[in-house]
């Protein structure tokens, strides 16, 4: 191999394509002045791909990618399911961190890329 050639990037898997989506999510919803708090929360009941806070607010996000709309966009992919499972998941973070889910402000969010076009929908369920 030459070595004045530069390397071809790799493809990104699945895994790689998810991290790279959440890391530009979490750009853009800093930008837009929420302040991270965690990435990738799993426990047993599912996986939360980023916690943000605005204000007084802790905002849930789930971020989708669809490089095709042949299937519907990246964000009808969040079906009542994966609400319910995303709801549950953080239902068991705001007690695994003693929050008291009477008294914390929570917000539902979904940051959607189709065809790299990014989109955010606040307060999506």
């Amino acid at each position: 191999m030459n070595q004045n050639q530069p390397q071809r990037p790799q493809p990104l898997n699945r895994r790689n394509k998810g991290q790279y989506y959440e890391q530009q999510a979490r750009s853009f919803l800093e930008q837009q002045g929420l302040l991270f708090v965690c990435a990738n929360y799993h426990c047993r009941q599912g996986e939360l791909d980023l916690i943000m806070r605005e204000q007084q607010t802790l905002v849930f996000v789930e971020v989708r990618y669809r490089a095709s709309s042949d299937y519907g966009g990246a964000l009808s992919s969040v079906t009542p399911a994966k609400q319910r499972k995303i709801r549950h998941t953080a239902r068991y973070y705001l007690l695994s961190q003693k929050i008291n889910e009477a008294h914390q402000a929570c917000r539902f969010d979904i940051v959607s890329y189709d065809n790299d076009q990014c989109s955010w929908l606040k307060n999506a369920f």
